[in-house]
């Protein structure tokens, strides 16, 4: 967290505790019940309430930008408002923001495990786990790992992002194959 947040934190006198190394000091009181509602069972909260949890995360973002750990509270609450695309800018803002930040790089590997992009979800599962601070941490990262190597052993990965050009040259080798073949039979059938 930077000098700035930490002043802007000390400047404003509406923030009921004011703990620099919490992201959820950073929301209002009233927001916070409903937040870890929602992290605790998304199904609780309606999709209105979601929104609107949501839209109060965002100003909370534009009042502190430089707080990384904020981003990454967004981000998992637009996951589970089914919001993928925004949540992956977010984590991303608030990886380049706090590039050795455990929570924000976990979270980052978790969207990507969720999106079944297994080699970017490993990156950044492996690079929490060396910045693993406590025995808790080590294990949320671990068991995050094996779950990524199971997902990967069992072939549940997306094909990765390649140009939609290679799909071209699949279909002309099978179209060459299925000629290759019928040719093949020809000749089988008229010896």
């Amino acid at each position: 967290m930077t000098n700035n947040a930490i002043a802007r934190i000390n400047e404003n006198s509406s923030l009921d505790s004011p703990a620099p190394s919490m992201s959820l000091a950073f929301v209002p009181a009233a927001t916070q019940g409903t937040l870890l509602r929602m992290f605790a069972d998304p199904n609780v909260l309606a999709k209105d309430e979601r929104a609107g949890l949501v839209k109060q995360l965002k100003d909370c973002v534009v009042r502190y930008p430089d707080v990384a750990e904020l981003r990454v509270v967004l981000g998992m609450a637009l996951c589970v408002n089914l919001q993928p695309q925004e949540a992956m800018e977010e984590l991303a803002e608030a990886v380049s923001l706090a590039p050795d930040s455990f929570i924000a790089h976990l979270k980052m590997g978790e969207l990507w495990m969720r999106l079944r992009v297994c080699t970017k979800a490993q990156d950044h599962t492996n690079y929490a786990a060396r910045l693993a601070e406590n025995l808790a941490q080590a294990e949320l990262a671990r068991r995050q790992a094996a779950t990524l190597r199971t997902m990967m052993r069992e072939g549940i990965e997306r094909g990765g992002y390649r140009t939609p050009w290679l799909s071209f040259g699949r279909l002309k080798r099978l179209w060459s194959r299925n000629r290759g073949e019928a040719e093949a039979l020809a000749t089988v059938d008229a010896g």
